[in-house]
């Protein structure tokens, strides 16, 4: 198992076919190695309750992430605080033979996200790790984020979407056959 910043590895056979329940909080060292490793300002908090439940070689996780997060707007670059309190479900699978992931997997509706373990131990810390780095905003906006973006030409939805054009000319005289 590879070491992360915020490793906190669960031995399989610790885990049965009866829940558990586990709760895991970053440290001040951590939430700055995930901070640095996210690209975030910074990570006030991050904890998670969790239950874990075995099915043969498969271990299904499910909890509840939160977190303190500080991220630059992309227009401005001023702190943009969020708060995350998400659920958290995946499955632990057993890694390829050839120590591959599959090429692809294709997820349906409702079917969990999939981590692949050694077969000695799942890394609920790492699972807790990904999922807050698929839940923060890609794209955050600070209040005064609008006017900068504005200021340097950069033209909102209303303004560049196919509506746009048909809007421009909605005020135009109409063309006459002649």
């Amino acid at each position: 198992m590879t070491e992360t910043e915020f490793s906190r590895p669960v031995p399989l056979d610790t885990l049965g076919s009866t829940p558990s329940g586990l709760s895991i909080h970053a440290d001040e060292a951590e939430r700055a190695a995930l901070a640095r490793r996210f690209g975030l300002i910074a990570l006030g908090g991050l904890a998670a309750d969790l239950t874990l439940l075995r099915y043969e070689d498969s271990v299904t996780l499910t909890g509840r992430l939160r977190a303190q997060a500080t991220q630059a707007c992309v227009a401005s670059a001023a702190p943009v605080e969020a708060a995350i309190d998400e659920p958290i479900a995946l499955v632990f699978r057993p890694a390829p033979a050839d120590g591959q992931p599959d090429e692809e997997i294709e997820l349906g509706e409702g079917e969990m996200d999939v981590m692949f373990h050694d077969g000695l131990a799942i890394d609920v810390g790492e699972a807790v790790a990904q999922s807050l780095g698929l839940v923060l905003d890609p794209y955050p906006r600070a209040p005064e984020g609008e006017a900068a973006l504005k200021h340097a030409g950069v033209k909102d939805e209303t303004e560049a979407g196919p509506f746009a054009a048909l809007a421009a000319l909605k005020g135009k005289p109409k063309a006459r056959d002649h």
